[in-house]
């Protein structure tokens, strides 16, 4: 029986970095663990409520101070400006309403730009969601999203995946395209993956992207 492991998870400590960079005590583990959660969950909704639109978020990483005071988070986006808002009114306003979620914390946010998203996974499958939400043919999708691809001369290679009634067949398949390299096992090689769900009228389709990017030969220390 085959065991499958996380792509970002199988490499964290090698040459991914977790999105929360904090240490803590058994004491209060479960308790930040927790609350890096909700805070997470509270900026995607935060977004959706005031109808930010489309908002193009890659990583959401949370750092603690020593003291855990302070809590600082860095949102990476290729669209800051929807996140930020008219004349900072967006965020100031998210700034706010954390601030009264975490009691006694002191919130720092930083929004970070992403100037290539076609190297990002995660905008990629964003685009393949939304065009087979749109009913266009997932053969077109995926020429597509490589053709994307194709755009950005430092990626090694691309596999794209999706799963379920695809052009509404009757029977639920798998099918999946790869050009160039995408080696899964090699801890070295600096894997982007993400996967997503597209909700079709004829039921939901699983949507999984990897990008192989470069190698990373020297340690990484977090």
């Amino acid at each position: 029986m085959g065991h499958k492991t996380h792509p970002l998870g199988f490499r964290l400590g090698i040459v991914q970095e977790d999105k929360s960079l904090w240490y803590s005590g058994s004491n209060s583990y479960v308790s930040f663990l927790k609350e890096d959660y909700q805070i997470r969950e509270y900026i995607y909704q935060f977004l959706l409520l005031n109808k930010v639109g489309y908002s193009g978020i890659t990583k959401l990483i949370i750092k603690r101070d020593e003291t855990k005071k302070r809590i600082y988070i860095e949102i990476q986006s290729v669209v800051p400006g929807r996140i930020v808002g008219k004349s900072g009114a967006f965020l100031r306003k998210l700034d706010e309403e954390l601030s009264v979620l975490l009691k006694n914390k002191k919130v720092l946010i930083n929004i970070v730009e992403i100037t290539k998203p076609y190297t990002e996974a995660t905008i990629l499958v964003d685009l393949l969601v939304k065009k087979l939400e749109e009913r266009v043919s997932f053969r077109m999708c995926i020429r597509e999203i490589l053709k994307r691809y194709r755009t950005e001369d430092e990626l090694k290679g691309i596999k794209i995946q999706i799963a379920g009634r695809l052009n509404g067949a009757e029977i639920a398949r798998t099918e999946w395209v790869r050009e160039g390299r995408v080696p899964l096992q090699t801890l070295r090689a600096n894997i982007d993956y993400s996967y997503k769900t597209a909700q079709t009228t004829y039921g939901i389709l699983g949507i999984k992207i990897w990008l192989f990017k470069n190698e990373i030969l020297t340690k990484k220390i977090i």
